[in-house]
């Protein structure tokens, strides 16, 4: 006997074709991967708002980062600590290496966290000019602060960057007081035009200096000293004492010539020593005194807003620059160009306009 043959709907079910469930596949992954992407940076600014300071170092480096695909990341972070932030002192701390920069702020922010402050450090490596490398020894040559609960340090390396201030540093700035730091410290590589980025990003600026090195003759040269609200003469202890004592003497004499700052406010200077620990007590009192006066007189909120307007003319060159350099045209003829003043067919004023016309 014949089977029967069984007919089959239209409406049967078919076999799916494989590709289309790879697409799915694929599509899937990609979003779980970008959801799960902006899961783990809300969980690490949520652990940053917290106080975490694991979260704190990671989102810093996330900032730090020249990798196209932590820009975003970056953005969020920073985007969301906004409203944290601006509720800290900023102090910036300059002066020429070995003037004994690590060990004042080593001691001065042992002091302040006795004072019930949290005390964030940022401290700028000098880079290699040769090697890139940085050896971000700050937190070895402060071993007491490093390991004190209400302190935190972090080395960063200055890079290509104008004077040796960190690429980030206003960013991180903005990380740190949304952390719940207080009172951040900005030390510079002191090494010339570092000055100038770190005081347009402070409120107060405290300069160190020493006796009996000729630094005495500099109070009398505009520049640097014009843009200390203090000076402070470290090392001041021991056989070096009269010494330093003589250089206070000159450097008052000498800020009483430079023209009255429009804050009000007459710069100081003290003696300390941070080694001995002495005279930090009295550095803290002039800051207290400097913020008391601006605040009255609204200068430190006008300050503040004229270095928002700076780091926004200051961003806005840096991605300009930063676009132009990485354009795969500009790569390219850049490349070009080079060769061809290597080889003495251009010169690099016409070369630059060459490049400047490309881009345009």
């Amino acid at each position: 006997m014949a089977k029967k043959e069984i007919k089959k709907s239209a409406l049967s079910e078919q076999e799916g074709v494989t590709s289309s469930e790879i697409t799915n596949a694929e599509a899937v992954s990609k979003l779980k991967a970008k959801r799960k992407s902006k899961r783990d940076t809300q969980d690490l600014i949520n652990s940053l708002l917290d106080g975490n300071i694991t979260a704190l170092s990671q989102a810093i480096t996330i900032i730090e980062s020249k990798h196209t695909k932590h820009q975003e990341q970056a953005h969020q972070i920073v985007k969301a600590c906004l409203p944290h932030a601006n509720k800290s002192v900023r102090i910036g701390i300059t002066g020429v290496p070995g003037v004994g920069k690590s060990t004042f702020i080593e001691a001065f922010g042992n002091y302040l966290t006795t004072q019930d402050k949290k005390v964030a450090v940022l401290a700028v490596d000098p880079s290699s000019s040769l090697t890139k490398g940085s050896i971000l020894g700050d937190k070895t040559r402060m071993e007491s602060l490093v390991k004190n609960e209400n302190a935190y340090i972090r080395p960063s390396a200055s890079g290509e960057s104008l004077g040796g201030v960190a690429r980030k540093t206003r960013e991180t700035i903005t990380l740190c007081e949304a952390a719940g730091f207080d009172t951040i410290i900005i030390e510079t590589v002191g090494v010339g035009q570092s000055e100038t980025a770190v005081h347009s990003m402070v409120d107060f600026f405290l300069l160190l200096k020493l006796a009996g090195a000729g630094d005495e003759l500099q109070g009398i040269k505009r520049g640097i000293i014009e843009m200390a609200d203090a000076i402070a003469i470290n090392k001041a202890d021991g056989d070096n004492l009269k010494a330093a004592k003589l250089a206070k003497v000159e450097f008052n004499r000498a800020l009483h010539l430079y023209p009255a700052k429009a804050s009000n406010w007459q710069p100081k200077v003290t003696l300390c020593s941070g080694l001995q620990n002495e005279g930090i007590a009295d550095i803290w009192k002039v800051i207290k005194e400097y913020l008391e006066i601006t605040k009255s007189n609204n200068y430190f909120s006008s300050k503040r807003n004229e270095q928002n307007k700076y780091w926004l003319i200051q961003t806005i060159e840096e991605q300009l620059k930063s676009d132009f350099f990485n354009h795969p045209t500009i790569k390219i003829e850049l490349q070009k160009q080079l060769a061809l003043i290597e080889a003495n067919k251009t010169t690099p004023f016409v070369a630059a306009e060459y490049l400047l016309n490309l881009k345009n």
